[in-house]
């Protein structure tokens, strides 16, 4: 069972160092990283529908999907040769532009989930502060593994994975992200009290295993209460008068 599981982390491992390099190589998956951040909390401003935020997150899962797909066949055909040749040519162009289709797809969703959105402020009402909480909590999720992927793309260290090592805790910053939503939103000192209990549990086992120092668990920490803090003020500055 053991070696299984290895291999299950190790699979997402590589899968990740994937993310991560595209985001240290290619400009492009930087700014699609910044557009997704931006879209996000767009939605949460905005108060976008379940079905809504389902086509932003779709849409936003296809550009990444389409841009490392791009990233890898550049890679393979310049493995290949990296001298000019027609097929090379037709094989990165068609990428492109399957990459240039997914983009204009996701312009498209946003401008229908959006411009109506722009136009009225009927996200101003009720309805939107009995549902923020879930959203709140979503973004900040979002925000954080975000957060964790760039940290570990631009850090000094060059060993490490989101699993396994690495500036900072992924699993710290999760854990004390969905602590902080907790604490801010139950408000109830005994289901505060167990998220704690919870999140000091993840963090202890990533020291106990050894898989990440006590300065990137801190750090990780630190970072998940810290976003999800900066979430639910902005929210609260915005809509509250």
């Amino acid at each position: 069972m053991d070696v299984k599981m290895n291999k299950i982390l190790d699979s997402f491992n590589h899968a990740v160092a994937g993310i991560v390099h595209a985001f240290k190589t290619q400009r492009n998956m930087r700014i699609i990283f910044a557009i997704a951040i931006l879209t996000v909390l767009a939605a949460v401003i905005t108060y976008t529908t379940r079905f809504e935020l389902i086509a932003i997150v779709i849409s936003i899962s296809l550009v990444f999907f389409a841009e490392m797909m791009n990233t890898a066949i550049e890679a393979v055909v310049n493995m290949i040769t990296n001298k000019y040749h027609d097929l090379a040519r037709i094989a990165k162009n068609v990428s492109a532009g399957a990459s240039l289709i997914v983009c204009v797809n996701a312009l498209i969703v946003g401008y229908l989930v959006f411009y109506r959105k722009m136009d009225s402020l009927n996200f101003f009402s009720l309805n939107y502060f009995v549902n923020l909480p879930a959203h709140v909590t979503f973004t900040s999720l979002f925000l954080v593994v975000m957060a964790v992927i760039i940290i570990k793309a631009i850090t000094v260290k060059n060993h490490g994975t989101f699993l396994r090592g690495g500036m900072p805790s992924g699993h710290s910053a999760l854990s004390f992200a969905v602590f902080t939503s907790i604490a801010l939103f139950a408000k109830d000192t005994f289901i505060t009290s167990m998220a704690l209990i919870l999140a000091l549990t993840v963090a202890e086992s990533r020291l106990e295993a050894k898989i990440h120092t006590f300065a990137e668990i801190a750090v990780g920490a630190l970072l998940g209460m810290l976003i999800t803090i900066v979430m639910y003020y902005l929210i609260n500055a915005i809509f509250i008068f």
